[in-house]
């Protein structure tokens, strides 16, 4: 489990970037043809990550419930994101897969509430979250990789 957290963690090292090298303008802007951002993106994989790993373990999750409602899965930028999101978000960022490592290396994900994915992968444990959450990941830095193109 530990390659599989350090995948992700590889993952969120590609993202962090776009919060460093990107201006607040950029990060906002969705280019024609796309329905969301790079914030959006960066908002959603943090936001997916303690949806999926830690609510379905029933464990505390580090994002607020408005901040879910903005990156929730079917979710879109309704608004410009501020500097103090993005500050947050980048906050998160790693805090949340350190928490996650902290969890597990503590045997905290005991209660899983499996979960069917939209891609029909059906989620039965906590590692399997936690492995979907790479695959998942890996999709919004595709998608972050196209955007960046165009911002």
């Amino acid at each position: 489990m530990q390659q599989t957290l350090d995948i992700t963690r590889v993952s969120r090292k590609m993202v962090a970037p776009f919060l460093e090298n990107y201006t607040l303008e950029q990060l906002n802007k969705i280019p024609e043809g796309y329905s969301n951002n790079l914030i959006w993106n960066i908002g959603h994989i943090v936001v997916a990550q303690q949806l999926l790993v830690h609510k379905l373990s029933g464990l505390p999750m580090m994002v607020s419930e408005a901040m879910i409602g903005k990156y929730m899965k079917g979710a879109k930028p309704e608004g410009i994101v501020t500097q103090a999101e993005v500050d947050e978000i980048k906050a998160l960022l790693f805090k949340t897969l350190d928490q996650t490592e902290a969890d597990y290396s503590n045997k905290k994900f005991n209660n899983f509430q499996e979960y069917p994915t939209s891609t029909g992968f059906v989620l039965k444990s906590a590692e399997d979250a936690i492995a979907f959450n790479s695959f998942h990941e890996g999709l919004h830095v595709g998608i972050m990789m196209s955007l960046r193109k165009l911002v």
